[in-house]
C-alpha cells in the first residue's frame, strides 16, 4: 500500500488528495518526535504544578476559573470529550473524516499542543487501519475549534464512540481491537488539544475544493460545446482582449477555450454571412466569468493548504531546545480564514452554475440559438429540453440562497464567553450541496449542447469537442423525440464527476485547475 510520510507544516494539496481518497498509510517524519516530547513535558510540568493553566487544571470556556485537582486531571479530559459529543445529523463522508484524522495528526505533530507522541500515533493508527469514526455533520459554529465533530472523532479513538463500517454505526472498541489498536488514554490537556482546532471545517472545505476541480473543468467543456452548438463567435477569446485586462484566470480560461474549440468546422461554416454582431454574455463573457472563478478557487486553495498545516488549538506551547518554555492562550481555533474562503468558493460554485443555466436557456430559445425550439424537431408534440431547463433553473436558484455568506452570521455561545464565531463548518459543509446542484446543471448543459450539435450535422466540431460528444452519447442517447430524460441527466452528471472531462481540459485546453 502506498505511504505518505508527514513532515509537520509541509502537507501539499497532492498529498491531501491522496489522504482524502484513502488506500494509503501515513507515518510521521522522525524529526517531529523531539519537539512533540519537549512540548508534552511542558504540559506535564504544568499539570504537576500549582499555578492555574487553562485547559490543564481548569475548567473550559466560561468555567475557566474553576480549578481542578491533580487527581482529577485525566477525568477532566475524558469528561470534556464525552460532554462535547453533541453532534446531530447525517455522518460526515469518509473522505472528510480521513482528512480530519490526518490534519489533526499533522497539527499536533508541530509540537505546540503539549500532547504525547502516543496521541499523534493513535490518529495515524486509526487512519492506517482504514477505520472511519462516526462523526455527525452538524453542531459546530467554527470557533473554540470544531468541538462537537472533533469530540465524536476523539471518542472513537478512546473506544467509547462509534465507527462507520459499510454505512453502519458500530461500537468503536471492537473495531479498534480487531485491528490491534489500544484505546487512547488521555492525559492533561490532550482532550482539549484534540478538539480545539479547525480540522473539521478545513476538511469539509478541502472536500469542496477538490470536488470543484472536476465541476469547473466540465463547465469549461460544456460551455465550449454550447458555443459551437449556437454557432457563436470565437472573437471574444482573442488573447489580446484578455492580455490588456491582465487577470490571470481570465487569460488562462480564454486560452483553454481557444484550444478546445480549435479546428471546428462548425465555426468555419459561419465566419461569413452571419448577421449577428455579438453573442449573449453567457457565451461571450465565459473567459471573464470562469477566469474570475478560477482565481477565486486558487485563492481558496492557498488558504486551505495553510490551514491544513496550521496549529489551531489553545493554549499553545512553545518549548525551546535550550529548555526555555512558555504557554500562551490565544484564538487560533477561530476558523474565520476557513469561513471566508468557503464563502468565496461558494460564490464561485454558484457563478459556474449560473452562467451554465443561462447557456441552457439560450440553447432552447430558437430566437437566440437559431436551433429548433427546445431542441426538438416537432415542438408541441415534443417538449424537448423545456423542463430540463426548469430543473437547471431550480438548482441555480437554490445555489443563490446557499451562496449567502455564512461568515457574516454569529451567535454567541458558552454564556457569552465565546461571543463571536465563524460559522465556518456550515460554510464549508454547504459546498457539497452546491456542487451537487452545479454538477447537475452542467450535466443538463452537456445533453442540451450535444443535442444542438446534432442539428448541425454533417458539420463537425473540434476534435476535442467531438470526443466530448461521443462521451455523452456513450450513456445518453440522442433525443429526436421525447423520452425518459432523468437517467440521461444522471449519466451526464456522473461524467462531470468522473474526471474524464477534467483530463480532456488538461490535455487539450492546457489548464490544470488546481496545480
Amino acid at each position: 500500500m502506498p505511504s505518505i510520510e508527514i513532515t509537520p507544516g509541509q502537507l501539499t494539496l497532492a498529498q491531501l488528495r491522496q489522504i482524502r481518497s484513502g488506500g494509503i498509510t501515513l507515518s510521521l517524519h522522525a524529526s517531529a518526535d523531539a519537539i512533540i516530547r519537549r512540548s508534552a513535558a511542558v504540559v506535564q510540568a504544568a499539570a504537576a504544578g500549582d499555578a492555574p493553566v487553562y485547559g490543564v487544571n481548569t475548567g473550559f470556556g466560561k468555567l475557566a476559573s474553576k480549578r481542578i485537582s491533580k487527581e482529577e486531571l485525566a477525568t477532566l479530559q475524558f469528561n470534556l470529550i464525552r460532554s462535547h459529543c453533541v453532534g446531530v445529523g447525517a455522518p460526515l463522508q469518509p473522505e472528510v473524516v480521513r482528512l480530519m484524522l490526518a490534519t489533526k495528526a499533522a497539527s499536533l505533530a508541530r509540537g505546540h499542543s503539549g500532547v504525547r507522541p502516543e496521541v499523534v500515533q493513535s490518529l495515524l493508527d486509526v487512519f492506517n487501519a482504514g477505520l472511519i469514526p462516526y462523526v455527525p455533520a452538524q453542531g459546530s459554529v467554527g470557533a473554540s475549534g470544531d468541538l462537537a465533530p472533533l469530540s465524536h472523532m476523539t471518542l472513537a479513538l478512546l473506544g467509547e464512540g462509534e465507527m462507520l463500517v459499510d454505512g453502519k454505526r458500530l461500537p468503536a472498541l471492537p473495531e479498534l481491537q480487531k485491528h490491534g489498536i489500544a484505546p487512547l488514554v488521555l492525559q492533561a490537556k490532550e482532550g482539549l488539544a484534540l478538539i480545539n482546532g479547525t480540522q473539521t471545517s478545513t476538511a469539509l472545505a478541502l472536500e469542496g475544493l477538490i470536488r470543484f476541480e472536476q465541476v469547473y473543468a466540465s463547465a469549461l467543456v460544456s460551455g465550449a460545446l454550447s458555443l459551437d452548438a449556437a454557432r457563436g463567435s470565437d472573437g471574444p477569446f482573442d488573447p489580446r482582449i484578455h492580455e490588456v485586462r491582465g487577470q490571470p484566470g481570465q487569460i488562462e480560461a480564454a486560452r483553454a477555450y481557444r484550444q478546445i474549440l480549435a479546428g471546428s468546422a462548425i465555426r468555419e461554416s459561419h465566419k461569413e454571412g452571419d448577421e449577428r454582431v455579438q453573442d449573449p454574455y453567457c457565451l461571450r463573457c465565459q473567459p471573464q466569468v470562469m477566469g474570475a472563478c478560477l482565481d477565486q478557487a486558487r485563492y481558496v486553495r492557498d488558504v486551505l493548504i495553510r490551514e491544513a498545516n496550521a496549529v489551531t488549538d489553545n493554549p499553545l506551547v512553545f518549548a525551546g531546545e535550550d529548555g526555555s518554555s512558555y504557554m500562551v492562550s490565544g484564538g487560533n481555533f477561530h476558523a474565520e480564514p476557513v469561513a471566508l474562503a468557503a464563502d468565496a468558493l461558494a460564490c464561485a460554485i454558484a457563478e459556474v452554475g449560473a452562467i451554465a443555466e443561462r447557456r441552457i436557456a439560450m440553447l432552447i430559445d430558437a430566437s437566440v440559438s437559431r436551433l429548433p425550439p427546445f431542441l426538438t424537431e416537432n415542438a408541441g408534440l415534443n417538449s424537448g429540453f423545456m423542463i430540463a431547463h426548469v430543473t437547471a433553473a431550480a438548482l441555480a436558484s437554490e445555489n443563490k440562497s446557499l451562496a449567502h455568506p455564512a461568515s457574516v452570521d454569529s451567535l454567541p455561545t458558552s454564556a457569552n464567553q465565546e461571543d463571536h464565531v465563524s460559522m465556518a463548518t456550515f460554510g464549508a459543509r454547504r459546498l457539497g450541496n452546491m456542487l451537487d446542484n452545479t454538477g447537475h446543471i452542467i450535466g443538463i448543459e452537456l445533453l442540451a449542447a450535444a443535442q444542438g450539435i446534432e442539428f448541425l450535422r454533417p458539420l463537425k466540431s473540434s476534435a476535442a469537442l467531438e470526443e466530448v460528444h461521443a462521451l455523452v452519447r456513450k450513456t445518453s442517447p440522442a433525443m429526436p423525440t421525447d423520452h425518459y430524460l432523468a437517467p440521461s441527466i444522471e449519466a451526464a452528471t456522473a461524467l462531470v464527476s468522473s474526471g474524464e472531462l477534467a483530463a480532456l481540459v488538461e490535455r487539450d485546453g492546457g489548464i490544470v485547475v488546481l496545480p
